[in-house]
């Protein structure tokens, strides 16, 4: 059995216009988003076998909270460039690659490539994986490269906001919160 945590990079700054895309930091909803996702994980007793990420910064800094929170060393973290705006077909590759050995690993990464992928993988349909969603794809297989080809089914769609709306009871909450009442 073959585990893949697709994981959105936490919400990020834009504070700073001169910054390249890949330079953007986390704001401060993201520093708090990613070790609250971090704990989700360890909660459900989900850890990780390998964590690659984007070289972007809010992208690392996700995955070094994520990991931080789980007691998964930060320094085995490998930055992967093609996880990084290099489309579906490179994430394919790499999925495709990954060592038998490791049974679960956490991609972090980036939209629209980690929605469509979760698409792709699972036929599920998703819309959208939000900043610091959580995608957990399961494939009854052996082979990395077979998960890449074949697709595998969705254990697990987590989100930050599903966590926060989670934590109250619907009559708690303000009328005007409440959608579509």
């Amino acid at each position: 059995m073959k585990n893949l945590l697709l994981i959105r990079h936490a919400k990020s700054s834009w504070e700073d216009p001169m910054l390249s895309d890949q330079e953007r930091p986390l704001n401060k909803r993201g520093k708090k988003d990613a070790p609250a996702m971090g704990r989700l994980l360890k909660e459900k007793n989900l850890p990780a076998d390998l964590i690659v990420c984007s070289p972007a910064k809010r992208a690392f800094k996700t995955a070094k909270l994520i990991a931080e929170e789980m007691g998964y060393p930060k320094k085995r973290i490998e930055v992967r460039e093609e996880i990084y705006e290099q489309g579906l077909d490179a994430l394919i590759e790499l999925i495709g690659k990954l060592e038998d050995s490791l049974d679960r690993v956490f991609l972090i990464g980036h939209n629209p490539e980690l929605t469509d992928l979760a698409n792709r993988l699972t036929g599920a349909g998703i819309e959208n994986v939000p900043t610091c969603g959580i995608v957990s794809i399961e494939f009854p297989l052996s082979h990395w490269k077979d998960c890449a080809l074949k697709g595998g089914k969705l254990a697990l769609f987590e989100r930050p906001a599903k966590q926060k709306v989670d934590t109250f009871h619907e009559e708690e909450l303000p009328d005007a919160d409440i959608i579509g009442t």
